[in-house]
C-alpha cells in the first residue's frame, strides 16, 4: 500500500514508473460481490512529455490529491489505494503510450485514468479493453469515443459541448465569415466540425478550412506561412486555431502578417494555455479560448497547489483538468465500493450508478460523504469539482460546463464565465 507521501511522489515523478491490471472478472455492485477485493491500483496514463505537457501537472495534482483524500478517509474496501503511473506521450509519438499501456497492464491496475489526447487513447483504448481493465479520460472530448467501449468513461464532455459553446461565442461576438487553422488530427478535426455547424446554424460562414476543405496542416507544423497566408486571403473577419504546440508556430505566422488578434482570434482546450514565455506582452490580450469544465473554486485550487508543491517541488501555473482528474479518481473508487470489488468489470459496471444515473438518487460531494450513503444502502449521485452531470448510456457526462477565458497583456488567461450544455446520449 502507498501512502500519500510515497503515492504522491510517485505520482509527480511518473516517468520512471510503471502501472498494471487486474484480469479479474465479477459482477456489477449493490450485494454480495463476486469480484475481489483486493487494494485498488490505479494507474495513470498522463502527458509528461510532448506537446500536451503542460497538461501533466493539474492532470496529476488532480488524481494525487484524490487518492490522499480517498486514502485519509479510509481507503477503499479496508486498504490503500495504490497508484503507478506512466507517460501518455502525445499523438506525434505513439510508441510512448503503447510502451506505457504495455507496462500498466503488466503491473496489476485495476483501473487507468488517462489519456489526456484523444488521438493517444484511441491507440490504445482497446487493449485496455481487451485485458478487462477500466479506462477513464478526464480530459478526451471526440466524439469517436462515445460509447467506444463498456470500459471507457470519461468526466470531460465531447465535443459536441464545446464546439457548440466556441461556434456561439464568435457568433455572439459579432462574426460572420471565419476561418480555421486545423490540425490534421482526429481531436482536432472533430472539434472544428462541431464548431463549424454551430457557426453555420446560426447564419456565419467558414470562409476557410472548413470540413471537407482538405487545408488540415500535419502535426508538429512549424511553417504556417502558406496556411495563413492561404486563410487571410479569404478575409476572414475571424480566426479559430485547433492545435497543440503548433499553436505557437501559428500564432508568430500571425503576428508576421499582421493579424490583429484582440477580439478576433479564439483558441480551444488544446491550445489554451499560458504564453507568457513564448510572446511579447500584450500579444494576445482579448484572445478568447474555450475549455471543458468549470472553474475550480478557490479552495480547491490551493490545495492542489499544495500538494503539488509538496510532493513535485512546484507551483502549479494551470488548472485545466485537474478538477475533472480528480473526479475520475473518486468515481473510480466509489465504484469499488458500491461493488465491493476491485476488479476493472465491476468498476466498470458500477461507476454510472455513483455518478448519479440512478434514480432517487443521494448527492455527495466527497469520497468520505459517498461511502457513508452507500453503506447505509442509498444509491449516491457524487456530485465533484469539475460540475458534470451523471455519465449517460454512453459512458459521457450528461451535462457539463465550458470554461470561457480571455487572454490579458502578459498573455495569461483570465476565466470569465462558463457556458452549461447538455450531452446527447
Amino acid at each position: 500500500m502507498i501512502r500519500r507521501s510515497t503515492a504522491a511522489r510517485g505520482l509527480a515523478v511518473a516517468a520512471v514508473l510503471s502501472v498494471g491490471l487486474s484480469a479479474c472478472a465479477t459482477t456489477s455492485g449493490g450485494g454480495e460481490a463476486e469480484g475481489d477485493a483486493d487494494p485498488l491500483k490505479i494507474g495513470t496514463l498522463l502527458p509528461l512529455t510532448g506537446n500536451l505537457a503542460y497538461l501533466g501537472p493539474p492532470e496529476v495534482a488532480g488524481v494525487g490529491m484524490a487518492v490522499a483524500d480517498i486514502n485519509e478517509a479510509g481507503g477503499v474496501l479496508g486498504n490503500d489505494v495504490e497508484i503507478a503511473s506512466a507517460d501518455s506521450g502525445d499523438g506525434d509519438n505513439l510508441a510512448v503510450s503503447t510502451n506505457s499501456v504495455t507496462d500498466l497492464l503488466g503491473q496489476d491496475v485495476n483501473a487507468i485514468i488517462g489519456a489526456a489526447s484523444s488521438t493517444v487513447t484511441l491507440n490504445v483504448v482497446d487493449s485496455v479493453t481487451e485485458a478487462g481493465v477500466l479506462q477513464v479520460s478526464p480530459a478526451n472530448t471526440s466524439t469517436t469515443l462515445s460509447g467506444y467501449s463498456p470500459l471507457f468513461a470519461r468526466t470531460a464532455p465531447p465535443d459536441t459541448v464545446q464546439g457548440s459553446a466556441l461556434g456561439s461565442l464568435m457568433l455572439e461576438d459579432g462574426h460572420q465569415k471565419v476561418a480555421f487553422l486545423t490540425m490534421q488530427d482526429d481531436y482536432a478535426t472533430g472539434l472544428r466540425d462541431n464548431v463549424q455547424k454551430a457557426v453555420e446554424a446560426g447564419g456565419g460562414e467558414v470562409v476557410y478550412g472548413g470540413t471537407g476543405d482538405g487545408t488540415e496542416f500535419a502535426q508538429a507544423e512549424t511553417n504556417f506561412a502558406n496556411v495563413v497566408s492561404d486563410a487571410l486571403a479569404a478575409k476572414p473577419d475571424a480566426i479559430a486555431i485547433f492545435a497543440f504546440e503548433e499553436t505557437k508556430a501559428a500564432i508568430a505566422e500571425l503576428v508576421t502578417q499582421n493579424w490583429e488578434f484582440a477580439g478576433k482570434t479564439y483558441l480551444c482546450d488544446g491550445n489554451t494555455a499560458d504564453y507568457s514565455k513564448d510572446f511579447d506582452p500584450g500579444t494576445l490580450e482579448g484572445v478568447k479560448g474555450t475549455i471543458p469544465g468549470a472553474d475550480a473554486p478557490d479552495d480547491f485550487k490551493e490545495r492542489l497547489n499544495a500538494w503539488y508543491e509538496e510532493d513535485a517541488g512546484e507551483e502549479l501555473t494551470d488548472y485545466a483538468y485537474a478538477a475533472e482528474s480528480y473526479d475520475a479518481a473518486i468515481l473510480v473508487a466509489l465504484a469499488a465500493v458500491r461493488g465491493e470489488g476491485t476488479d476493472g468489470q465491476t468498476l466498470a459496471d458500477n461507476i454510472r450508478a455513483v455518478s448519479g444515473s440512478e434514480e432517487g438518487a443521494t448527492e455527495v460531494s466527497t469520497f468520505e460523504e459517498g461511502v457513508e450513503a452507500l453503506e447505509a444502502g442509498d444509491e449516491i449521485a457524487y456530485k465533484g469539482q469539475s460540475g458534470i452531470g451523471a455519465l449517460n448510456e454512453d459512458n459521457d457526462p450528461s451535462s457539463a460546463f465550458i470554461g470561457v477565458y480571455e487572454y490579458d497583456d502578459k498573455n495569461g488567461i483570465v476565466w470569465t464565465k462558463a457556458v452549461e450544455g447538455s450531452v446527447e446520449g
